[in-house]
């Protein structure tokens, strides 16, 4: 029982990481990435369809995006939704392709994305956190119901600690890596 608590937790911290490490592919970095645009949904004949979905997306240089769609009748909707998206860019259509330049970044708004990206990672280092209570929590319930050992209890609670700081360590890893990624020129 207390392994399949430890393991549970594992998978909920791991799960965790990987949310962070998806919300870090959409903060911009001066760089062109495809993944800017995973958040955005095009509605294609009345359904949210994901813009990977309706089209080629490609990055044939470090500061453009090109998407294809693969029925130009939506041409115009994929530019509408871009320009929606919050992101700051500006696309531009030629009628079959639909190019989207990614601007330098300049000192102030870097900063700003590094603000952003701690906050995002702390949000994750406290989801682990809790899932550290809420484990530790399910195994003193099992103590008393299932009459499992203080020792089984207290090696349980060890070992969700070492998954605690694992994942908290990538957490702070990843971070490192995006402000990097994001104050280089």
């Amino acid at each position: 029982m207390i392994k399949d608590i430890i393991r549970d937790s594992g998978d909920r911290m791991k799960k965790a990481v990987e949310h962070i490490i998806s919300e870090f592919i959409k903060v911009r970095t001066g760089r062109a990435s495809v993944g800017l645009l995973d958040g955005i949904k095009v509605d294609y004949y009345g359904t949210p369809t994901p813009l990977n979905q309706v089209g080629n997306i490609s990055t044939p240089d470090s500061h453009s995006i090109t998407i294809q769609p693969w029925d130009k009748s939506i041409i115009q909707l994929i530019e509408k939704c871009i320009l929606n998206s919050n992101l700051g860019l500006n696309p531009a259509n030629d009628g079959t392709l639909i190019r989207i330049p990614i601007p330098p970044l300049n000192e102030e708004r870097r900063r700003e994305l590094v603000k952003l990206v701690k906050k995002m990672a702390e949000e994750g280092r406290v989801a682990v956190r809790n899932i550290r209570r809420d484990e530790i929590e399910k195994m003193k319930k099992t103590e008393k119901a299932e009459h499992i050992s203080e020792d089984d209890r207290k090696h349980g609670e060890t070992e969700i600690q070492k998954l605690t700081d694992k994942y908290i360590k990538d957490i702070d890893e990843i971070l490192s890596k995006k402000e990097k990624e994001i104050m280089e020129v």
